[in-house]
């Protein structure tokens, strides 16, 4: 612990080798270093929202669920996922579509029916805050982590703007970033309310993913993620329990942001994405890097445009400097893998909820539940953009320690909410999930 914590302690010790210092004097700057310290830890964000949401058993305010709802039998509940954004909707399709195991008996092998075809999903995007890859970039991680565990309380309680949703059995974490960063906290949190709630997290998942399908691929892996998620080094420390390829990463500030839709990214998806990789090689090839055979969609978003990806490193593989070298042609394999996080997420969470005698036993006919976060312009001292987005300046501006602020509301999803270029790539490339949307009108 550092900061104002070991400067009381540094005067402390400094004024107690001083013959003019009484013992009460010196008894009272002891006492100011140990309030520092408490002072410090109810201000982080996991202790926050235990205590927020313990205050609250009943689920009346803001970031609170009804404990009472998670007594008895949650079989029948849906499961929860969640994202900065839309990109989950890719797990989400992919929860939608997995068939690995027969429904009858559990077993390994598909049966033609989707593993998870008796349950119902309530899907959180948390569109007002994203992107989450950027917090941390700019000293937000403790915000980020805050914002987390929001979006879980949103899921885990009834209340949003225009009515009530029902808890959830299981959350999944449907975004890299808020895996790295909250995957954590969310467990914690999950133990000290005393729920028995399914977490499953996009990272872990991936990691495993690779190396059950690895197959015949030895070179280094190329995790492509947000910058955020770059950051947190998850990928590397997940990926090193489960093989020793080398492993890189590229960190994108925009691509994700570009698939959303936001406005303030006004270059084409396609060219950053060849961009980025451009970069990205020319770095990897000057630290003289391992040739790149698999690839990690280490972003929900990135399966949205998993062909332009797979695109620009075979662009980059086949260009001819002035020299007439190709001097990416040894460092990008002629054949590379990628693997989705998404599917594997899939198999995480009906591992976890077979294990724990939680799928689903009752036929239900309601279908799945769609929410969104929208600023609230109605909130004192909001700042917004010409758009009516968060503005900047305070999106990332903000400090945690207000887990029940509400200068966003999360309300339903619906078709016309999502923005052109993003609902065309949700109808051609996710259609369960794209179906069910509509239906959830």
């Amino acid at each position: 612990m550092g900061g104002p914590v070991h400067a009381h302690a540094a005067r402390a010790a400094r004024l107690s080798d001083r013959s003019d210092l009484t013992m009460a004097a010196f008894l009272r700057l002891a006492l100011l270093c140990a309030f520092t310290v408490v002072l410090r830890a109810t201000d982080d964000p996991l202790a926050v929202a235990i205590g927020h949401a313990k205050a609250h058993p009943q689920g009346d305010v803001p970031a609170s669920f009804v404990a009472a709802d998670y007594r008895g039998d949650l079989r029948d509940l849906p499961i929860g996922v969640f994202d900065s954004g839309v990109g989950g909707l890719t797990v989400l399709e992919a929860l939608k579509a997995h068939d690995r195991h027969d429904n009858r008996t559990g077993k390994e092998g598909a049966d033609g029916v989707p593993d998870f075809a008796g349950e119902r999903f309530v899907y959180f995007g948390d569109q007002a805050n994203m992107p989450y890859g950027n917090y941390s970039a700019v000293g937000r991680t403790d915000f980020l982590r805050e914002l987390i565990l929001r979006d879980v309380l949103f899921l885990l309680g009834r209340r949003h703007a225009h009515g009530q949703k029902p808890p959830v059995k299981a959350i999944v974490i449907a975004c890299n970033t808020a895996t790295a960063y909250g995957l954590e906290d969310i467990r914690a949190a999950v133990k000290s309310w005393g729920l028995p709630v399914i977490v499953v997290g996009v990272v872990e998942a991936g990691a495993q993913g690779l190396a059950e399908t690895a197959g015949g691929a030895q070179g280094g892996v190329a995790v492509l993620a947000t910058v955020g998620t770059c950051a947190s080094n998850a990928y590397p420390r997940a990926l090193a329990k489960v093989t020793a390829r080398p492993v890189r990463q590229l960190g994108s500030a925009t691509l994700a942001a570009a698939i959303e839709g936001d406005p303030s990214v006004t270059t084409p998806i396609r060219d950053i994405i060849r961009a980025d990789v451009g970069a990205f090689l020319q770095s990897a090839a000057a630290d003289g890097a391992a040739p790149i055979d698999t690839l990690m969609l280490g972003c929900t978003h990135y399966p949205l445009v998993a062909d332009e990806i797979a695109a620009a490193f075979a662009y980059w593989r086949e260009q001819t400097a002035a020299d007439g070298r190709k001097p990416y042609a040894t460092l990008v394999a002629s054949e590379r893998k990628q693997v989705n996080p998404a599917a594997w997420t899939a198999e995480a969470l009906w591992r976890s909820l077979q294990g724990a005698k939680m799928m689903a036993v009752t036929p239900t006919s309601a279908g799945d539940l769609f929410y969104i976060s929208i600023p609230n312009p109605a909130w004192p001292g909001v700042g917004l953009a010409a758009d009516g987005s968060l503005s900047y300046e305070y999106k990332y501006g903000r400090q945690p320690g207000q887990v029940g602020r509400e200068d966003t509301i999360n309300v339903p999803m619906t078709p016309e909410k999502l923005p052109g270029a993003t609902a065309k790539l949700v109808r051609e490339k996710l259609p369960l999930t794209w179906r069910s949307l509509q239906m959830a009108r």
